[in-house]
């Protein structure tokens, strides 16, 4: 069956469908991994998104559950070169079709995923709809492109937040996640350093959060546009100062603008496993996992805080330190999943700090 993608340019891009049926409109962009399709799949991050991979060839190892990064997709489709319609490894549940005809999103291959990710470098990320069909209306589908909602004023963190709170128990410290659209990987990487993990909706109250008495405050990952969500800084702005607090991606936005500094969006983001980034206080270069298509703007950054991650490709803020209270940030993604895991080590930076945090002050 043939499927389309028209970009409210009004290009027209062809392809053969494979998993659901059906229409759906959203941002496009593209990433440059060339694994981690599994994750990237279950990512909330790229929730109100069609995703492009640059890699040709997706699906050769299959999908199986352990890999998941959440409960289920929530990007509006996903296109790609060529998929493999007999994957090879031991650990293989099902293929890459059968698992998006099962979850709802539509796919497309055999599309010239090269000339589509040049375009979408040259002039930015566009909106979009991918439509599959026994009969397809391209020019109703372009109308629909050009109609369709910017990723902006769109409330997707709702869409993803979990609708109640949980805990993954253990015997250490005390971590509330603020869950803004939560990689799982993130709890896992907490509990593993022997943290008790609560995880509450993106609403909760900073009250709510400290009456769970937490040795630290955890902000998660999460889609769309970080001006899109000020009840989130307003509640970080109250709890900065008074308990650890860590923040990742859209986490690490939020905090810079609880802080007053602003953020902006970038042409085509920032979306793969191998974007360096360079610790200003050491020098020293991490290949990150990104995903993000906004940053904190690095020209506003209040006294008190610095700057203390940039990337190596555009110079864009890659994270910040707080110098008088226990907080830091960064765009990346520590916990990879997938990607490397280089950065791993700011989970341990956390536990520390909240080892040493003593009456709202650190010396971490």
């Amino acid at each position: 069956m043939k499927g389309y993608l028209v970009l409210e340019d009004g290009s027209v891009w062809e392809g053969q469908a494979f998993g659901a049926v059906g229409e759906r409109t959203g941002e496009v962009v593209f990433n440059t991994g060339m694994t981690g399709y599994q994750e990237l799949l279950t990512d909330p991050s790229y929730c109100g998104q069609i995703v492009v991979m640059t890699y040709p060839l997706i699906g050769n190892y299959g999908v199986n559950p352990e890999d998941f990064e959440s409960r289920r997709p929530f990007l509006r489709g996903f296109i790609v070169r060529e998929w493999a319609e007999e994957p090879s490894n031991w650990r293989c549940e099902e293929t890459i079709d059968a698992y998006l005809k099962r979850t709802g999103v539509i796919g497309l291959s055999g599309v010239d995923t090269r000339a589509l990710t040049r375009r979408l470098r040259n002039h930015g990320t566009m909106r979009g709809i991918i439509g599959c069909g026994e009969v397809v209306d391209l020019e109703a589908l372009k109308a629909q492109a050009q109609q369709a909602p910017h990723i902006s004023g769109q409330p997707l963190v709702d869409e993803v937040t979990t609708d109640k709170p949980f805990t993954m128990e253990n015997d250490g410290l005390n971590v509330v996640l603020m869950d803004f659209g939560a990689k799982e990987n993130i709890a896992r990487s907490l509990h593993q350093r022997g943290c008790r993990v609560t995880v509450v909706p993106a609403r909760t109250s900073a009250e709510e959060v400290l009456a769970m008495n937490p040795d630290g405050i955890m902000l998660s990952n999460g889609p769309g546009d970080p001006q899109d969500v000020p009840y989130a800084a307003a509640t970080v702005q109250i709890l900065l100062g008074v308990k650890p607090v860590f923040g990742i991606c859209l986490g690490h936005q939020i905090m810079a603008r609880a802080i007053g500094c602003k953020t902006y969006k970038l042409p085509f983001g920032h979306r793969g496993s191998n974007h360096p980034v360079k610790d200003l206080s050491t020098g020293r270069v991490y290949i990150t996992s990104q995903n993000h298509g906004f940053v904190v703007d690095g020209e506003q950054i209040p006294e008190g805080v610095t700057v203390s991650h940039i990337n190596l490709n555009d110079g864009s803020v890659e994270g910040l330190s707080f110098q008088k209270i226990p907080a830091f940030s960064v765009q990346y993604h520590p916990e990879a999943s997938p990607g490397p895991d280089d950065s791993g080590y700011l989970f341990d930076r956390f536990v520390e700090m909240m080892k040493q945090f003593e009456g709202g002050a650190s010396n971490a």
